[in-house]
């Protein structure tokens, strides 16, 4: 048979792809006590949903660098960083689990860094964000949850998951806005006043805030809700009727 150099040109792609799959098949992490009897009926572990955060630092390199290694409290990462100016940094890939959530829950979701992906905002936590960071920040988010199945209005803060803890993103951060473009959820006010007997604290709960310290939930709720962080850690008029507004649109 005459030689045909391009026979083996068309052959090396498919041996590549041949080795890669076999490589990937033994990597499968099997037990040595059972019998392996593969079913195709499985997929991917991935995350359900986005958790927001705000740096509390003063560059985008100090923020690689601590990503990178480690702050006062241990290692830690995010999947993504974004930029005052709007660029973007991966750091972590999108099916690997991320130390950026520590303790907390957020409704039934106890392990937030294996649910989750993580994504630091540059920000010190006491100005405004950028313009071009936001839109950069919508733009990952379409990304996300178009290519992983995310759902939208799974979007949250540091703090709502961990609200004895943290304040992040701070209260300069526009959730209306990311609401607007489809991330997360906001209040409307076509849904009206609750009815009589809404108990705002269960509400509060079924939204997902965990209430072991109420005071921090309810002070949570303010930061992302209400834009302040001076309200008192109780719940009054104006937050039933945006807790049941977020109640009717999550059902």
């Amino acid at each position: 048979m005459k030689h045909n150099p391009g026979m083996r040109l068309f052959r090396l792609p498919l041996l590549f792809a041949v080795l890669m799959l076999a490589a990937c098949a033994s990597t499968t992490i099997r037990s040595p006590l059972a019998t392996w009897v593969p079913s195709p009926n499985h997929n991917a572990r991935g995350p359900v949903i986005i958790v927001l955060h705000h740096t509390d630092q003063h560059s985008v390199q100090q923020s690689l660098d601590t990503l990178r290694s480690a702050n006062s409290g241990g290692k830690v990462s995010s999947h993504y960083l974004v930029g005052a100016d709007g660029h973007i940094y991966q750091l972590v890939g999108d099916d690997r689990r991320a130390w950026h959530a520590g303790p907390g829950r957020w409704g039934r979701i106890t392990d937030l860094n294996s649910a989750s992906i993580g994504i630091e905002i540059d920000n010190d936590g006491d100005t405004p964000f950028a313009p071009a960071q936001i839109d950069a920040l919508i733009g990952l988010l379409e990304d996300l949850c178009s290519r992983l199945g995310i759902p939208r209005s799974q979007i949250i803060g540091h703090a709502d998951l961990a609200p004895t803890r943290k304040q992040d993103p701070s209260r300069f951060f526009p959730w209306q806005q990311l609401a607007q473009a489809g991330f997360g959820v906001w209040p409307r006010d076509s849904d009206g006043s609750p009815p009589a007997g809404f108990d705002a604290w269960l509400a509060l709960q079924a939204f997902g805030y965990p209430l072991d310290d109420r005071d921090a939930a309810a002070g949570a709720f303010h930061r992302r809700f209400r834009g302040r962080d001076d309200l008192p850690a109780t719940l009054d008029a104006e937050d039933a009727r945006i807790l049941h507004s977020l109640l009717r649109q999550a059902r």
